[in-house]
C-alpha cells in the first residue's frame, strides 16, 4: 500500500497540538485496514523522521487515528510546522 493512503491527514484540536508540545507526540488520521507496522513504515518514509511508537484507536464516527510517537532526536514542533499545524 502507497504511504500516501495509510497516513491520511494529521489531526490539529488543541489536545493535539498540547502533546506536540508536551509529549513530542503527532496524531493523525490513518487508513482504517492499515496496521500499525504498516503506519510506522508509511510515516518514516514520508517525513525522514524515525518513530518509536504508534499507537492507534477507532474513533465513534468510524475515523483511525495513529499517535505517533517520534523518537528523542527528532521534535514533533518542527514536523508540525513543516506541515503547517503550529
Amino acid at each position: 500500500m502507497d504511504p500516501h493512503e495509510i497516513i491520511i491527514r494529521p489531526v490539529s484540536t488543541e489536545s493535539a497540538i498540547e502533546r506536540i508540545e508536551r509529549e513530542n507526540k503527532l496524531i493523525f488520521i490513518v487508513n482504517i485496514t492499515s496496521n500499525k507496522k504498516m503506519i510506522k513504515d508509511a510515516f518514516e518514509k514520508l517525513y525522514g523522521v524515525k518513530v518509536e511508537r504508534v499507537n492507534t484507536y477507532i474513533t465513534p464516527k468510524g475515523e483511525k487515528r495513529a499517535i505517533i510517537k517520534l523518537n528523542k532526536e527528532y521534535s514533533a514542533s518542527e514536523l508540525a510546522t513543516k506541515l503547517g499545524l503550529l
